[in-house]
């Protein structure tokens, strides 16, 4: 397990809870998250829409449906889920569910600011979505 500091979290539990769309993560520290589909998906660490540096996110809309179709495991260190959007490149390191779900609160408010200041919508295919929508994809080639 290189890369991976001496007590660091980890999950001893993975929940995934497809009625109620949440991924519900526990740790051996006894911290625990549950964690919406929509807020794992907008929070993805795929390049697509973390982009390759900082100033380059790309504002997700239209996620609020997102469901989570498979979660695949990715050696001892991580997790892929496969949404139903088509997104499969995000790969979800157990140091970054940690840090996502301490943060969660902070985080969504975030992306809920943004989406308001940008004129977009969590609603899948809201009129207003168009223009973050019509370019058809990802610009760097990651798919």
């Amino acid at each position: 397990m290189t890369g991976k500091s001496p007590g660091a979290p980890a999950p001893t539990n993975i929940t995934l809870h497809s009625a109620s769309r949440v991924l519900e993560v526990e740790f051996n520290d006894g911290q625990a998250f549950k964690l919406s589909f929509e807020f794992l998906r907008v929070y993805s660490p795929s390049a697509e829409v973390r982009g390759h540096g900082h100033g380059q996110e790309t504002l997700q809309v239209g996620k609020q449906d997102v469901t989570i179709t498979a979660l695949q495991p990715v050696g001892y260190y991580a997790v892929q889920p496969i949404f139903s959007d088509g997104h499969t490149s995000g790969i979800y390191s157990w140091e970054y569910l940690y840090e996502i779900g301490v943060n969660q609160s902070r985080l969504w408010a975030q992306y809920l600011s943004e989406l308001e200041a940008a004129g977009a919508s969590r609603v899948a295919n809201a009129p207003e979505n168009a223009a973050f929508t019509a370019s058809g994809g990802a610009s760097c080639g990651h798919h």
